[in-house]
């Protein structure tokens, strides 16, 4: 009995260490001289020439593009007005396997800097 409570105790340990664990940090920041709306027309047209489909919001002040992903989280690209132009921030869900070289998202984000 006493050998069953040991590798429960070790696993819900580290089931609960994901819960505690910080908010996901952006994959990429970027500042920009552009507007955010002028930063994100530059952005869409060459995802699009990748066969990339995007959904974007806006405000005033935030423009915001989500990659929808079938087999991943979406992938999103945040573009903030700041005093020195734009502040834009890419959270992408990269597999190992691809880790090794920029993506068409990050490659498309720096191309528009």
């Amino acid at each position: 009995m006493r050998s069953f409570f040991v590798p429960a105790a070790v696993v819900a340990c580290s089931l609960l260490t994901g819960c505690i664990t910080a908010p996901n940090a952006p994959s990429l920041t970027l500042q920009t001289d552009k507007t955010p709306d002028a930063y994100v027309q530059c952005v869409v047209p060459k995802l699009e020439k990748h066969g990339i489909t995007a959904t974007v919001t806006q405000n005033s002040r935030h423009v915001k593009v989500v990659l929808t992903s079938k087999i991943a989280a979406d992938d999103v690209l945040e573009a903030y007005k700041s005093q020195d132009g734009t502040k834009v921030f890419l959270y992408e869900r990269k597999p190992l396997a691809s880790a090794i070289k920029p993506s068409r998202l990050e490659m498309s984000a720096q191309a528009c800097q």
